[in-house]
């Protein structure tokens, strides 16, 4: 007999008292250093802003005047600025002084396990689970899939079948993966951001695409994620979304910089794997929205760019400015390099366009005023989506 999914969902700020067999606070999905994410965000994120968006599409003309191409961003990554221990030491410190309870926290790289191969080298972070993030293409668009706590023995040979799979799909295939992983009673598998259509193929046929995957992968994926950087809007279409394919509601912070992840878990679990038979078996989530998710979703995610763009004197040399951490690809050979190893002084007048206006943002005043400016607060506390 299917078991009836059972989700919760809590305000903070309206709702700061949380229920004493809670055991621990659970961070899922946020990225580290071993995360590529492409610079093609960038135009779509700045178009609408006032100075930045013109002054950007204007050196980008310039560009393509001198250059005799256009400038294509999506040729260039940056990676986020946290190593693996101090986005971990993030996300646990925020559970530990909202909650005071132990956390468990999921750090989730772009197809890679990284993270928690460097975290094992450390008796302190020894329990931290094997997770990622993976790209699932799928017929016209692409999925990401939270593929949490991995075994570890077999984590590296796993992870290079999904990465096969990743570069190569055939929809075959992804039945038996899934399959695979399903066969791992401790692994937990969400569906991030499920409606953000992220490959643009309009949201309409995104949506029906996701129907197809859900139809197709039934009983193999365990949660739809609620997510830390899309819209209440979308997160409350996720909701009821759930309430349709009767699977729980699962949190997913996003986090790439350096505000801790917005959505976290509480749980009665005492461990990742109790996690997992909750979530998984038992089908019950209890989601918690933090206090920042009610900051205006736009001015967030420029912060984010602000971390990506800011230095960090404290991590190793090869990491501490903005340009040790963003790198270009040759379209032609394939060949990554940093920034700073190919231009001089700041790089091209875009980039260094951008990098000032972004630094702007550091300025009290300036944040003041964009929150202001960009007042599309991602939350309205709805009382029926609470339940």
């Amino acid at each position: 007999m299917s078991v009836t999914a059972t989700s919760s969902i809590q305000f903070l700020g309206q709702h700061p008292t949380i229920a004493a067999d809670f055991r621990t606070g659970v961070s899922l999905h946020s990225h580290t250093m071993c995360s590529e994410e492409s610079l093609s965000m960038v135009p779509r994120y700045t178009a609408k802003l006032p100075y930045l968006g013109a002054a950007i599409r204007r050196q980008e003309a310039e560009y393509s005047r001198l250059k005799d191409r256009s400038f294509n961003w999506a040729d260039a990554f940056w990676t986020p600025p946290l190593s693996p221990r101090q986005a971990y030491r993030l996300e646990e410190k925020q559970v530990q002084r909202r909650f005071k309870l132990p956390a468990l926290v999921s750090l989730t790289d772009h197809d890679d396990i990284r993270a928690a191969s460097m975290l094992h080298v450390m008796d302190r972070f020894r329990k931290a689970p094997v997770s990622n993030e993976w790209t699932i293409p799928y017929r016209e668009t692409f999925f990401h899939l939270g593929v949490h706590n991995l075994p570890a023995p077999d984590a590296t040979s796993i992870c290079a079948e999904l990465t096969r799979f990743t570069a190569n799909p055939e929809e075959g295939q992804l039945s038996r993966l899934l399959g695979m992983l399903n066969a791992m009673p401790d692994v937990l598998l969400i569906l991030n951001h499920p409606l953000w259509d992220e490959k643009g193929i309009g949201q309409e046929k995104h949506a029906a695409t996701l129907l197809q995957l859900l139809r197709a992968c039934a009983g193999q994926i365990h949660g739809l994620e609620l997510n830390g950087l899309r819209g209440w809007d979308e997160n409350k279409q996720v909701i009821t979304l759930a309430r349709q394919v009767n699977l729980p509601v699962v949190s997913g912070g996003d986090r790439h910089g350096r505000e801790p992840n917005a959505i976290l878990n509480l749980s009665r679990a005492a461990t990742f794997a109790e996690f997992v038979q909750e979530v998984r078996h038992e089908r019950f989530s209890h989601v918690v929205f933090m206090p920042q998710y009610h900051e205006p979703l736009r001015v967030r995610i420029l912060q984010t760019m602000v971390d990506v763009v800011r230095d960090y004197p404290e991590n190793l040399e090869s990491r501490r400015t903005w340009g040790d951490r963003v790198f270009y690809r040759n379209p032609e050979s394939g060949v990554t390099v940093p920034l700073t190893s190919i231009w001089s002084e700041g790089g091209p007048q875009v980039v260094k366009h951008f990098i000032a206006a972004m630094r702007l943002l550091e300025w009290r005043g300036v944040r003041s005023a964009l929150k202001i400016a960009l007042n599309d607060r991602a939350i309205c506390y709805d009382p029926e989506a609470a339940v």
